[in-house]
């Protein structure tokens, strides 16, 4: 039985400039392969800088125009656009599974999340509508908010879909012309989208596709004609291109990486830690900066650890867990396994050598659930983002030591305590440094309109990508001061 819907033959990716698909002239190729096979689905366009200047170019001509189209015109596009996601759910999900190793079911998901952002931003037509007021005898003062012009949002692999859609749909609604540059290794699902934005009636070049690597991502942050520019990532990159996009007067939102901390007292529900705990860090095949890195287990957890143990053992890759994204990456992870049970962790769950037992995924990269037990505080895999389905256990005495040892880590994307006590639960939630806090989540995302967006080391910028916060990035607020006539009793605004 197959677990995901591959293409036939590889697919040659265009990009998407002024409303067309566009051959990029001498562009090097490389190939697109699926997790689930190893073979090649795709091949993607490495774009130069000066297939970015002709992109950028087509999206600064039309953003003028979508401006001038009022808000709530703005939005009926984005209602097209969110009907055709729905009727097209199962396709992007298939697409989005077979690059990037997800499960169809988590791929789905990663749509839906999509969704829901595009039905904030079709919520910001009544969200905003500005405002005016008599701040002194014949002076008004009113706000308008306003786009600030194009923009470019570069994307990671590990959801296709929703991570940009946590971007273009606020920002394209707001006016501005929206520039997508996808990871390479997964960029089918970056241009299916692209037919549904064209579908849905947008206007040509308000919304671009420009596929390639570093050239690419580098010619559009330092693109003077590009006003702002959101990543998600890894924490090297995102500092990189924030120090390289703010050196040149951009506005930079980057979020990088993750080691979240998950602390388990003994308190906790047996049901709601077991399943939140392995969920947090099997999902996905642990490939998304909010997966479990790190159990903290404070105190005697010893039976909720044995369950955990068992219910991670029982997880099928391939049906229960999708694929590691490449090789490279696979190599790269089960050497940071072997390097940790070098320095003495104990290795309670091995998912090294796992694979689906049909022959047709043979070649794919697949590594199972695995769980490092009596991790000291200094080993490495304690410290660095390993990425992938790997948990470690740290124990600690007391809650406090919990405390202190995640306030050890550069990161601070996200921390989740499991309990059934209300002060436990506070205490962390008060003290823990991280942006974003679960009680009994394992996966503390935040719904619409809250944003998304960690601390430290996890994010580089000021505010939040999506929700209210996303608003703010995407736009600025204009202020304008009227007078029409002198008053007889004048004050400092007179």
């Amino acid at each position: 039985m197959s677990l995901v819907t591959l293409p036939r033959e590889p697919r040659v990716l265009d990009n998407l400039v002024g409303g067309a698909w566009r051959r990029p002239p001498d562009a090097t190729y490389v190939d697109v392969t699926s997790p689930y096979t190893g073979t090649v689905i795709g091949k993607v366009p490495m774009s130069d800088k000066t297939e970015v200047d002709r992109a950028v170019a087509a999206a600064k001509l039309a953003q003028p125009g979508w401006f001038a189209v009022p808000l709530k015109e703005r939005t009926q596009r984005l209602f097209q656009f969110r009907q055709l996601l729905l009727d097209h759910a199962d396709r992007l999900a298939h697409s989005a599974a077979g690059e990037a190793g997800k499960t169809v079911a988590e791929a789905r998901a990663g749509v839906m999340k999509g969704v829901e952002v595009v039905e904030f931003a079709l919520s910001i037509q009544n969200l905003d509508s500005g405002g005016s007021m008599e701040v002194s005898r014949g002076v008004t003062c009113e706000y308008r908010r306003e786009p600030l012009g194009v923009v470019a949002g570069i994307t990671p692999f590990n959801f296709p879909a929703m991570v940009p859609m946590w971007m273009f749909p606020i920002a394209i609604t707001l006016g501005n012309a929206f520039v997508l540059k996808p990871s390479e290794k997964v960029p089918l699902t970056a241009n299916l989208l692209g037919e549904l934005m064209i579908e849905a009636g947008f206007p040509p070049g308000v919304f671009t596709i420009v596929h390639g690597g570093r050239e690419a991502v580098e010619a559009l942050v330092t693109h003077d004609d590009i006003a702002a520019v959101a990543f998600v990532g890894s924490t090297p990159i995102a500092r990189k291109l924030y120090e390289m996009g703010t050196a040149r007067g951009k506005r930079v939102l980057a979020l990088g990486g993750a080691k979240n901390h998950l602390i388990v007292v003994p308190d906790a529900d047996e049901q709601v830690t077991v399943q939140g705990v392995v969920d947090s860090f099997t999902g996905c095949a642990g490939q998304r900066c909010m997966a479990a890195s790190v159990l903290v287990a404070v105190g005697d957890v010893d039976p909720l650890l044995e369950r955990i143990f068992e219910r991670a053992r029982s997880i099928e890759v391939g049906a229960s867990m999708g694929a590691i994204i490449d090789q490279g990456s696979l190599e790269r992870i089960t050497a940071a396994i072997g390097k940790a049970e070098a320095a003495g962790a104990k290795v309670v769950v091995d998912g090294r050598g796992k694979r689906p037992a049909d022959a047709e995924y043979k070649q794919g990269s697949w590594l199972g659930p695995t769980v490092l037990d009596r991790v000291s505080p200094d080993m490495e895999i304690r410290h660095t983002e390993v990425f992938g389905p790997v948990l470690t256990v740290v124990r600690v005495p007391t809650l406090k030591d919990a405390i202190a040892l995640q306030h050890q880590s550069a990161f601070g994307n996200a921390a989740s305590v499991f309990t059934t006590n209300g002060a436990v639960a506070q205490y962390v939630a008060e003290n823990a440094h991280a942006g974003m806090i679960g009680v009994n989540v394992g996966v503390p995302v935040p719904r619409e309109p809250f944003s998304f967006g960690g601390t430290q080391e996890s994010k580089f910028g000021q505010g939040d990508i999506t929700g209210h916060s996303g608003v703010e990035f995407w736009s600025h607020i204009k202020k304008i001061t009227r007078k029409w006539q002198a008053q007889a009793d004048t004050t400092w605004m007179g």
